[in-house]
């Protein structure tokens, strides 16, 4: 089996591959296990307690547990549907969910990635 890595990603298809491939890129791992969700920082950001984010966490669980992933990315991204909010109040959500998945992922790197409307992926913050 090859080693994983986690993207938390919006489900919006223009940014799926920016992200697998920069995560392939920066972690040499050779496999990208994909959490999907319509604007996942906002519920790891700001409802915790809402079934949206308790899935997400339970599909890292999967990845972390069975897969062995040790690096785990939450995605936001240029022209979210899911989360239509400015890119400011995007990236304040970033870094909550960041730390928030650290709070629960403790020995797991955790990053926080935007995506621009060049559909170019950058880290933003690590954890």
């Amino acid at each position: 089996m090859g080693s994983f890595c986690t993207a938390v990603n919006c489900m919006d298809g223009r940014v799926q591959l920016p992200v697998m491939n920069y995560m392939v890129a920066s972690f040499g791992t050779g496999y990208v296990d994909s959490v999907t969700e319509s604007g996942p920082v906002r519920y790891l950001a700001e409802c915790q307690d809402s079934q949206q984010a308790k899935s997400i966490l339970e599909r890292v669980d999967l990845s972390v547990d069975v897969h062995g992933s040790r690096t785990v990315a939450i995605v936001a991204h240029h022209g979210c549907a899911g989360n239509q909010v400015d890119k400011k109040t995007q990236l304040v959500q970033l870094e909550k969910a960041v730390k928030y998945l650290k709070s629960i992922y403790k020995d797991i790197d955790i990053l926080g990635l935007w995506v621009d409307e060049n559909w170019q992926t950058q880290q933003i913050c690590k954890s």
